[in-house]
């Protein structure tokens, strides 16, 4: 196994460990990917994050072969479309995410743009997030739906099961995953709901940092 396969395996598992001790994630759901040369690799099914192993973690070759670890998540397929979409994206991660859930069940800020942009870290970090309307877990329509949408954002949000975010890391996932359910915690904690920031204050931190809105 090259030492750059066995550093992302450790990635996955770190990311994993990190987002359950923090209740980004709970029981088994879940599930996190990333891209390699040769193929995927991808947490297996129905695995708890916070005890992942790196020799467990799946791969998949090319061909969408099974070729080491245990048995890959039922997302398998939206992942690889995601990647197949995006030749950027190096990282998925996917959490049960408890604001974001709620969020759904609540109601969106709006379908295109689940959340308003109220933090400027939200402008930087993450950007617009689409909802997905609901479908079974591993329903492969979700996957054509989001691989549509794969290159023009970095999440969405699945309704009822929560956020889908892709990087250039499986750790810069985790840290847009992260920020996306802040901001979800902070909507839905403010009453009345916070309002987003001007349209000045928004193109201002496009132009001095490059956000993308």
């Amino acid at each position: 196994m090259a030492s750059t396969e066995n550093s992302i395996r450790e990635e996955i598992c770190l990311t994993g460990k990190s987002l359950y001790e923090r209740r980004y994630t709970v029981g088994s759901a879940g599930n996190i990917s990333a891209r390699l040369e040769d193929g995927w690799l991808i947490t297996p099914t129905d695995a708890c994050l916070g005890r992942l192993d790196p020799n467990d973690i799946a791969k998949v070759d090319l061909e969408g072969n099974h070729v080491w670890g245990g048995r890959p998540s039922k997302t398998l397929a939206l992942h690889r479309r995601i990647y197949e979409s995006n030749a950027e994206a190096r990282g998925v991660v996917h959490t049960h995410s408890t604001h974001l859930v709620a969020l759904t069940l609540a109601g969106v800020w709006k379908n295109d743009d689940v959340l308003p942009p109220i933090t400027p870290y939200y402008v930087m970090k993450v950007g617009h997030v689409p909802l997905i309307a609901y479908r079974r877990p591993g329903d492969a329509a979700v996957a054509e739906e989001v691989a549509a949408l794969a290159s023009s954002v970095r999440a969405v949000l699945l309704e009822r099961l929560g956020p889908v975010v892709w990087e250039k890391s499986v750790s810069h996932a985790s840290y847009a995953l992260e920020e996306l359910e802040e901001t979800a915690r902070l909507y839905l904690s403010t009453s009345p709901r916070a309002e987003p920031l001007s349209d000045v204050a928004i193109k201002e931190l496009c132009a001095t940092f490059g956000a993308r809105w």
